[in-house]
């Protein structure tokens, strides 16, 4: 009759026979337990600075029932869950075996668990790199999850006796909220705590709550069995460098474009192709730089804006600033000319130091108008009259090839025309 008057939910919630799970057989560390839960409080929001009902992400340990590692978010972020699986790791010392997780589109993301993109370039997705199996909870299947009784006594022991306690809904709202309880509004002590100050207390009511006996070794408080563990020494440095986030770039003139910033390094300079890019977003100063194949190029750097006039209008660290990106502005062009000379014979640099001198050379005239041959004329009183009609031969040229037309049209006969038709110069402007 259930089935037929509440529906299948109603069936396998209220009439069938559940399972029950022996935690006594897991030790501490091999399945953490992790959820989202809505605070029923409120906090500070350090962004707006208005009071806000936050999110806590904790990762439980099965065994212990002890909370190991939380954060305290705004929204669920697959950074701040990151960051309170950083913690859970780093106050265990030993890396879990097993996450058991909730079924949200935070815990979803390919940060954390989808291996396509990764896998295709060398990289895999966080937890697949930490050696973490993942196993996703039934969606609407709370009594799955160890972690949600843990939130009841938490929302039961801690929540309900914070000074900004408004309720997880409109059911268990408190009475200064009601509707015309002015005696409770005034009596009523609101105080909005920040995160750290939230963070604080928490940590207070961890420290009483891991006092307590545990459900899964009644001869043994939370902590007691939570410090019977095997450590594994784990590395914080290690670890953060696995957990960065991945994404594939490609190297552009001011280096790697990302999120709306240039990160430049000089190892990067020439190159066109596609990387890999390790960030932190708690530190977008750098990025780690890597090959598809997942070989470490370089760490570049965020490269900051120029004051338009800096040497007129800027203070001393923007004219310091200018005058380093200038000096190293010249020492690649300088680099790239050394390169160019190693690859390239003498000849063939001649060739392209007259092309560049080309288009960089402002035109010049290269023959005498009227009127500055009749000044020249005015100034040879008493010379020859076929002197006159027979001016001395240019003698400075810009390059090779000015000079070769000039002497071709004014000197055919000069041997230095001969010789420069041997050169490998001549063949590739004139050949």
């Amino acid at each position: 009759m259930g089935a037929c008057r509440d529906g299948e939910k109603a069936l396998s919630d209220k009439v069938e026979p559940y399972i029950k799970r022996d935690a006594s057989l897991l030790e501490v560390g091999d399945i953490l337990v992790a959820d989202g839960h809505k605070l029923a409080f409120q906090v500070i929001n350090p962004f707006t600075g208005k009071p806000s009902r936050a999110t806590l992400v904790g990762f439980l340990d099965w065994k212990s029932t002890a909370l190991v590692g939380y954060e305290i978010m705004l929204q669920e972020n697959t950074q701040y869950i990151a960051s309170a699986l950083r913690n859970a790791i780093i106050n265990l010392d030993m890396v879990p075996k097993i996450i058991y997780q909730d079924n949200g589109r935070a815990f979803r993301a390919k940060y954390f668990t989808n291996d396509k993109g990764f896998n295709e370039l060398g990289f895999q997705g966080l937890y697949s790199k930490l050696g973490i199996e993942t196993v996703f909870a039934r969606p609407y299947n709370a009594r799955a999850k160890v972690i949600e009784r843990f939130f009841k006594e938490f929302q039961e022991g801690f929540e309900k006796l914070m000074p900004s306690y408004v309720g997880s809904n409109i059911v268990n709202k408190p009475a200064y909220l009601m509707r015309n309880e002015k005696l409770h509004s005034a009596w009523h002590n609101y105080y909005v705590p920040t995160i750290q100050e939230t963070i604080k207390m928490i940590d207070m009511w961890l420290n009483f709550k891991n006092s307590q006996t545990c459900p899964n070794a009644p001869n043994k408080t939370i902590a007691e069995v939570l410090e019977d563990r095997k450590r594994q020494n784990v590395n914080a440095d290690t670890l953060d460098d696995l957990m960065l986030a991945t994404e594939v770039k490609t190297i552009q003139r001011n280096g790697v474009r990302f999120l709306g910033c240039d990160y430049f390094d000089e190892r990067l300079y020439g190159f066109k192709s596609k990387v890999l890019i390790k960030y932190n977003l708690f530190d977008l100063t750098k990025i780690k730089v890597f090959t598809p194949k997942g070989e470490y190029l370089c760490t570049a750097e965020r490269v900051t804006e120029t004051h338009p006039m800096a040497k007129l209008l800027g203070d001393v660290k923007d004219y310091e600033d200018y005058k380093q990106k200038i000096v190293r502005q010249k020492q690649l062009k300088k680099k790239t000319v050394n390169a160019v000379k190693n690859y390239f014979s003498t000849e063939e640099i001649k060739y392209l130091e007259t092309k560049m001198d080309e288009e960089i050379s402002p035109p010049v005239q290269t023959s005498f108008k009227e009127s500055s041959k009749t000044i020249l004329n005015t100034n040879n009183f008493g010379t020859d009259t076929k002197d006159k009609n027979h001016l001395p031969l240019q003698t400075v040229f810009r390059n090779n090839s000015q000079k070769y037309e000039y002497l071709i049209k004014h000197d055919p006969n000069n041997p230095w025309i001969a010789e420069f038709r041997q050169t490998k110069e001549y063949r590739l402007l004139y050949e």
